[in-house]
């Protein structure tokens, strides 16, 4: 008997111009995983698509008009609990990052990445997990939003979770086994992890295995 195929994330585009909702539409849906179930022009038309919807993953331009998104996001969350916010911006200050994970944001993406970006922002938030951009270099906030990442850091975790040993990591990177050994346990605290499997866990989902 055939096995029944998985159904698709729903995705709804919120972005006041109608050329790129209508690129990144013809961009997903070229992915037989992800399915667009709508699209909005400003905050008050997001809203209504939102509870119509309820889709797996709302795709938010950060400035909507004039408005900045973040402002209203709660609001939008609260019409549709169960879905997952996506930033998708010109802007790549890092600044906004942490007010968007503050606000409820799941994904941070700039609007000039790859496709494969994109949808793997998509999926990782979709599948509960979050995401940031990797060309936001330095920038990794926890679970609570409540910790930042060194760069350095970010390269011992892409290495720990790319399965090298420690002395492996210490020579690509040029430091001693000794400061490897102190980035991990860096990491574990500030991410409240325990092990390289969660490690790995963590940098699979927020991205950084692909920086």
């Amino acid at each position: 008997m055939r096995a029944l195929s998985p159904s698709p994330l729903t995705i709804v585009i919120a972005d006041d111009h109608a050329v790129v909702r209508q690129g990144l539409r013809l961009l997903l849906e070229t992915e037989e995983d992800l399915a667009v179930v709508g699209e909005a022009s400003d905050l008050e038309e997001t809203l209504e698509v939102l509870r119509e919807q309820q889709p797996a993953v709302l795709v938010l331009d950060l400035h909507m008009g004039r408005e900045l998104s973040l402002t209203t996001l709660s609001e939008l969350r609260s019409a549709s609990r169960s879905t997952a916010v996506v930033i998708l911006t010109m802007d790549d200050d890092p600044a906004f990052v942490q007010p968007a994970w503050s606000a409820g944001a799941a994904g941070y993406v700039l609007k000039e990445a790859s496709r494969t970006e994109l949808v793997r922002a998509i999926r990782t938030v979709g599948r509960g997990g979050r995401y940031l951009d990797p060309a936001i270099g330095g920038w990794a906030l926890t679970s609570a939003g409540d910790g930042v990442l060194s760069e350095r850091e970010l390269d011992v975790l892409r290495l720990l979770a790319l399965g090298h040993t420690n002395s492996e990591i210490a020579k690509q990177l040029r430091i001693s086994p000794r400061t490897v050994e102190t980035h991990r346990a860096n990491l574990q605290s500030k991410l409240g992890l325990s092990g390289r499997p969660e490690l790995v866990r963590y940098a699979l989902e927020h991205g950084v295995i692909h920086r």
